[in-house]
């Protein structure tokens, strides 16, 4: 992986990019802040509050409804933002439905999969319907938000909930996987970048094992959107989803990628205002996708601001920033693996992103959590929304550390040094 990344960035420039993030100059505990959660949430440029600021202070009004100006020209933003994100992952506007997070995403695909068995959509929707007999196949890196989806999709038709097993180091089996994909499989969903290990999935071998059967494929690219490339064509995948509060965003948004053509046949989930061309007492019909499925009053400032950090992103460039967090990541990953007592879980040698879980032997991760939080190390504590995962490998939570591109070396020596100091300060050896 390393041969094929670009020149990272330099620690000159992580410094100037810092300036933007005022929150990164504050104290926490009397110590200056080291924020290594960005996994969870990533902090947000000033150019991002200015951008939902302004759309607020001179645009603001409702869209796709009113003939004013102001209406216009606040249509005109809300679907500028949907061309700019969906370039930004390598799809067509057509092909990009604004949610509240990854995780409505996930679920607005299974609903529709649901209403489709149900009858609803008509013959058009038949495709995505599903019975008893058929499959639905993910595996067991999966943060819960494309596991549940998927077992209650299984439990409302009747379909057959199954799962590719990982290996001892967390590492997806995927001589398992070309096992378990058959001619029942109708839906696979998998993680672009596990949100616990941080290693990157093999994801044009999923998705080959996927066509061979023809099933959907589902990836949650919620973990890579923010730190490498992103291109939905080019992974050949069906759908795909993204949260944007993980990528310099604010909170509130997120993605659906969906194949025109699928999107266009798929029935809805929520319905009312907004998504419809004819409404009677008997029944109504609905608008092409992306709008059948953005009911309501849609998330217009927040779509601004994902803009915003989706520009910032460009300017600094997506291929610089993996190259730095595939460095820093290597740093957490080396350094971590070097203390008596610490488990860095997840396989070696394999591409990942800046993100390493790791277990201090008799130490509780909440205590390990507190402790570097009291000199002002902001890590993510928990089974970090994968207990499958965490339970295969032997740990009902973990200690995570997450860098990004405002994040130093300097920063990844300090928790190492710190968490160097958390055993012996609980009087272990």
């Amino acid at each position: 992986m390393a041969e094929e990344l670009a020149a990272p960035l330099t620690i000159e420039e992580v410094t100037r990019l810092r300036a933007d993030f005022p929150i990164l100059s504050r104290e926490m505990n009397g110590q200056p802040l080291i924020y290594l959660d960005s996994g969870a949430t990533s902090q947000t440029p000033q150019c991002v509050w200015d951008a939902e600021q302004q759309f607020y202070e001179s645009f603001n009004a409702a869209v796709h409804r009113g003939a004013h100006s102001l209406a216009v020209e606040a249509t005109d933003l809300y679907e500028e933002a949907r061309a700019t994100v969906a370039r930004f992952i390598g799809a067509s506007e057509r092909e990009l439905v604004w949610t509240s997070n990854a995780t409505e995403a996930l679920n607005l695909i299974a609903y529709s999969f649901s209403n489709a068995s149900l009858g609803r959509g008509g013959d058009a929707a038949m495709p995505f319907r599903l019975g008893p007999g058929d499959e639905i196949l993910t595996t067991e890196i999966e943060h819960h938000a494309n596991l549940l989806p998927w077992q209650e999709l299984a439990a409302r038709t009747g379909a057959t909930f199954r799962y590719v097993p990982v290996l001892a180091d967390g590492s997806i089996d995927y001589d398992a996987a070309a096992h378990l994909v058959g001619p029942r499989t109708k839906i696979f969903a998998f993680t672009h970048v596990s949100n616990v290990l941080g290693v990157v999935t093999d994801v044009a071998r999923l998705v080959a094992l996927a066509k061979g059967v023809g099933a959907f494929t589902v990836l949650d690219a919620c973990q890579s959107t923010p730190h490498m490339k992103l291109d939905v064509k080019a992974l050949d995948v069906d759908f795909a989803t993204f949260s944007g509060h993980k990528m310099l965003g604010p909170t509130g948004i997120g993605g659906l990628y969906g194949r025109a053509e699928l999107l266009d046949v798929m029935p809805p989930f929520l319905v009312g205002g907004s998504m419809i061309t004819k409404v009677t007492m008997e029944g109504a019909e609905y608008l092409p996708a992306p709008t059948r499925f953005e009911a309501g009053t849609q998330r217009i400032s927040q779509t601004i601001a994902l803009t915003a950090a989706v520009n910032y992103l460009d300017e600094v460039g997506l291929d610089r920033i993996a190259a730095w967090e595939h460095q820093l990541g290597q740093q957490l990953v080396d350094g971590l693996s070097q203390i008596p007592g610490v488990r860095v879980l997840g396989p070696t040698g394999v591409p990942r992103i800046g993100v390493a879980a790791f277990d201090v032997e008799g130490v509780h991760p909440h205590d390990v959590g507190q402790y570097l939080d009291s000199v002002g190390i902001a890590i993510r504590v928990g089974h970090h929304c994968a207990q499958p995962l965490h339970r295969k490998l032997g740990l009902a939570a973990t200690s995570r550390a997450s860098t990004y591109l405002y994040s130093l070396p300097s920063e990844v020596d300090e928790l190492v040094r710190r968490v160097a100091e958390v055993r012996p300060f609980f009087g272990l050896s």
